[in-house]
């Protein structure tokens, strides 16, 4: 069964920056697909950024903003979801999904595993 744990979620000042973690348990990343979506209030959850990794190959999308980078550690088996200038249409919930699919998808409807998310808040 495949967990996810996200965590590093705040309030913060426009203009810091920011690192999410996603803990991965009973499965390892290079045989997963990850992403990382936000869902502000009154608005739709939306693709941020994602990255697989397949017989050693990884592949990555860039971020829709180009502020935000994800990044993977195998030995941790973790996903981080790094954020610089942060402003305050960022605020949302950040949640964490992986699939078992080779590809990375914007639609949420690929995923099969969620955490919980992670509140983030920019101050203007």
């Amino acid at each position: 069964q495949v967990q996810l744990a996200e965590s590093g979620g705040g309030l913060v000042q426009a203009g810091d920056s920011l690192r999410l973690s996603c803990a991965v348990s009973g499965r390892t990343l290079s045989s997963l697909t990850m992403a990382w979506f936000r869902q502000a209030p009154g608005k739709e959850r939306e693709f941020v950024t994602g990255l697989t990794w397949w017989g050693g190959s990884t592949e990555y999308t860039d971020s829709k903003t180009g502020r935000f980078t994800i990044s993977r550690d195998n030995a941790e088996n973790t996903v981080y979801l790094q954020m610089t200038s942060l402003n305050a249409e960022d605020t949302a919930v950040y949640v964490c999904a992986a699939t078992t699919r080779a590809a990375v998808a914007t639609r949420a409807s690929e995923y099969n595993y969620w955490g919980q998310g992670t509140q983030v808040t920019v101050s203007a």
